[in-house]
């Protein structure tokens, strides 16, 4: 007598939904929650803390969950992807901002986070008394709004390749009402 196994250890279905519901759920919760609620609530300087420590996990985690999604796509993991452009596009295009962000813009940004933090301690010990920033504030300011800047865009971009895959994963789910 042979046994048979429960159909959920046999099919990628399952882990799929999950690994993409956690890549879309962190990354909309991340991106409109945990980063609202830590600047309105924390004293800069917290939240200047919080967010080098943070993001980079982020952008590892939205990188490994992108991973995990594409390799449990069914019905072949990977493979299922070739198949219609429709699926690979927006994988493509999450991979590519997520990369971006995880080792460029990210990396950028938080160094001028940290940049700005060591400029500000210089220019308090100015025995000039000026309130205006310094060149080199101006400077660092500039590189931390480009930067910046870059990886809110290509974070947005990629949500959307999260929700457009969302609505090419919601068309083929077979949804039997009784």
């Amino acid at each position: 007598m042979a046994i048979s196994l429960p159909a959920v250890l046999t099919t990628l279905a399952p882990y799929h939904l999950i690994s993409y519901a956690t890549l879309l759920g962190s990354s909309l919760f991340q991106t409109f929650v945990n980063t609202k609620i830590c600047y309105t609530e924390l004293p800069r300087s917290a939240f200047t803390t919080l967010q080098k420590r943070l993001f980079p996990v982020y952008f590892r985690c939205q990188a490994l969950l992108l991973v995990l999604t594409a390799a449990t796509l069914p019905p072949y993991g990977p493979a299922s992807l070739l198949r219609d452009r429709r699926d690979w596009i927006p994988f493509a295009a999450i991979g590519l901002t997520t990369m971006a962000n995880l080792f460029t813009y990210g990396p950028r940004t938080r160094q001028a986070m940290i940049d700005r933090t060591h400029q500000e301690t210089r220019d308090a010990k100015r025995p000039d008394g000026v309130e205006e920033p310094s060149p080199d504030m101006r400077a660092v300011k500039r590189r931390f709004s480009m930067n910046h800047a870059m990886s809110i865009h290509l974070n947005l971009i990629g949500l959307f390749g999260m929700m457009w895959y969302g609505v090419r994963l919601a068309s083929r789910l077979n949804i039997e009402m009784d």
